[in-house]
């Protein structure tokens, strides 16, 4: 046996199937080509995501601890200032006879800005862009549909009308 015969030959062509089979039939057991377990080694199987990322699980879980701690203490901080308010008011009765009395503040009333009236015309306009947009308005069920029918119901009759109210 050569060197030759050994070697893989180059075809011009690539044979088909069955014309390949019929060679391997024909050859001797000693020129035979190897068999596929000969082929190399498959890769070995791809580590899982956690094996892989060590780290991060552990990062994960002290982040999420860090801000459930965080969310907590806020939420802690706001009931217990009501709990000593609480039990601040709590000792104050139970120790001290004193009365308490309240201080009402006077109400702060802002003046009333008088304003120019509108004139009737203006006014009737505006009745009437009110009632186009309340034509727009899609409702969502019935209870809607019905207080915005009355509302243009309501409308209309401004418009209709001799005078108009004033706004």
């Amino acid at each position: 046996m050569s060197e030759a015969d050994q070697t893989p030959k180059l075809f011009t062509n690539k044979p088909k199937k069955d014309q390949i089979k019929r060679h391997q039939k024909t050859a001797p057991m000693g020129t035979q080509t190897p068999p596929a377990s000969a082929a190399p080694p498959p890769p070995p199987p791809k580590e899982s995501f956690f094996r892989r990322h060590k780290y991060l699980l552990p990062v994960l879980l002290a982040v999420n601890l860090g801000i459930g701690v965080a969310y907590f203490r806020t939420k802690k901080k706001d009931t217990s200032v009501e709990e000593e308010d609480a039990s601040l008011v709590s000792t104050k009765d139970t120790t001290s006879h004193v009365t308490e009395t309240t201080v009402t503040l006077p109400t702060v009333t802002t003046p009333v800005v008088k304003r120019e009236s509108i004139p009737e015309d203006e006014r009737r306009e505006l009745f009437k862009w009110i009632l186009e947009e309340k034509r727009k308005i899609k409702p969502k069920d019935a209870e809607e549909k019905k207080r915005i029918d009355e509302e243009k119901a309501l409308l209309k009759q401004f418009i209709r009308s001799k005078s108009i109210p004033q706004i």
